[in-house]
């Protein structure tokens, strides 16, 4: 049988990583609105222009979040019929309305959030998370496609976008919340570190090896980081005044 194409829109750090994931069951095509060189791209990826890209059978973009929907306007005029639409943005809701609105009516969506990153999957002993939320494909495409990641070292974790925002704006979102501001305090490590401070650290350069640009969007962009935020520093500010409460300034 012969091999689908499957498009990669976006070959950042997660772009490639997800481009060779797949590469041993597709033909992959790759794109970046910055360009490619040849030698930045293993030789079984095609590289081609934005009009190629849509030329396929599936495509998933991997883009910022903030750049997204700009990227769904910008290339209305190249879509081709048929083709199943993946995001893999960090939150859900907003780049969902986004495809929605902005791919052609009645295109297949399937909206995912692989949990992890490039470091993670490469050292992870345990089948890492996969959010899959089916927006509009067909009952048996979708299960193909969660057939298909299970098989690929994934837990595929099934919801609505909404359950998902709420969810990640406390585990994901709190976590580079602390990890960002953990790494503001230059925080280093000592001769006589506690395994706490080792897992602080881990922390730090966790979620410091993504983007500034990824923090700002998981905040900017899921409808449930506000109350987050919120509670967060009532918390920080209620054990501030515990301490103080006991004579502690």
């Amino acid at each position: 049988m012969e091999k689908k194409t499957v498009s990669v829109y976006g070959f950042g750090r997660f772009g490639k990583f997800w481009a060779n994931l797949l590469a041993d069951d597709f033909n992959i095509k790759v794109y970046s609105r910055r360009g490619l060189k040849p030698e930045e791209v293993p030789v079984n990826m095609q590289i081609v222009d934005e009009e190629g890209i849509f030329d396929c059978d599936a495509l998933f973009f991997c883009v910022a979040i903030s750049a997204f929907e700009d990227v769904l306007k910008n290339a209305k005029d190249k879509y081709k019929p048929g083709t199943l639409f993946f995001d893999t943005c960090s939150v859900k809701v907003n780049p969902t309305k986004w495809m929605v609105t902005h791919l052609p009516e009645n295109s297949p969506i399937i909206a995912t959030h692989p949990m992890f990153g490039p470091d993670s999957f490469s050292v992870s002993k345990d089948p890492l998370p996969i959010v899959m939320c089916n927006i509009n494909a067909e009952k048996q495409i979708f299960k193909n496609w969660v057939n298909y990641f299970s098989e690929k070292f994934m837990r595929v974790e099934i919801m609505t976008p909404e359950k998902h925002d709420e969810m990640v704006a406390y585990s994901q979102g709190v976590t580079h919340y602390i990890g960002r501001v953990l790494a503001d305090l230059s925080l280093k490590p000592t001769k006589i570190n506690t395994l706490g401070y080792v897992k602080i650290l881990e922390i730090i350069q966790q979620t410091c090896n993504d983007s500034l640009q990824l923090f700002v969007d998981l905040q900017r962009y899921n409808p449930y980081t506000k109350k987050m935020r919120e509670e967060l520093h009532q918390s920080l500010e209620k054990i501030y005044s515990y301490l103080k409460d006991n004579g502690l300034e």
